[in-house]
């Protein structure tokens, strides 16, 4: 993993199957405290560690605010003694943050918790990071292309579907994630079967 400029070298395990779950978009408050945007509507992931590791933003790392003092080391893991929602935003704060300088300095990091740590799910629920990925067929066993990501309606999640097509560019569909057009979820196997037309 690439290291963040001046990022403290305390030597910590990177868990093998890491999911990154959200970003620091700020600190909260006064005493050290951070607050993260969930990459997911439920932000259970942030909650079944206490163990957050950092990485840095994608591109240059946030200027420092005019006047601030320069930041010191990051630490590479965060040991969260307390989180909770707040609005649509995860507050939350670290014994590595002992006041609200620290916590600034962390302004961008993206967060990232060991995958064997989430609860487990209920049945027919799944979680994001186990879709994405997977191939999507229908129930004549045409392929209409791989999980990209996910959207998030409100009522019900959408998956983004893309298929290469040859000698073009690739196609997008979007299928609702419900029973009426999905017919099974086989992660082993990482395969969806959905009751979609190529022509849809």
């Amino acid at each position: 993993m690439s290291a963040w400029p001046g990022a403290a070298d305390d030597e910590v395990a990177w868990p093998d199957d890491a999911v990154e779950v959200g970003r620091i978009v700020d600190a909260w408050g006064v005493k050290g405290w951070i607050k993260v945007q969930p990459y997911s509507a439920d932000p259970q992931a942030l909650f079944s560690s206490r163990r957050w590791f950092l990485q840095p933003p994608n591109g240059p790392r946030p200027a420092a605010k005019p006047g601030a003092p320069a930041a010191g080391p990051i630490p590479r893991l965060l040991k969260i003694t307390h989180a909770r929602e707040h609005g649509d935003w995860v507050v939350a704060c670290a014994q590595e943050l002992p006041d609200r300088t620290a916590a600034e300095a962390l302004k961008g990091a993206r967060v990232f918790v060991s995958r064997a740590s989430f609860p487990t799910a209920a049945q027919d629920e799944y979680y994001w990071v186990d879709l994405i990925g997977l191939e999507v067929v229908n129930r004549e066993g045409a392929a209409l292309g791989r999980v990209t990501d996910l959207l998030d309606t409100g009522p019900h999640c959408v998956l983004r579907v893309q298929a290469e097509v040859p000698g073009g560019e690739a196609i997008e569909r979007l299928i609702p994630f419900v029973s009426a057009y999905i017919d099974s979820v086989d992660l082993a196997a990482r395969r969806i079967v959905a009751d979609w037309g190529l022509d849809y």
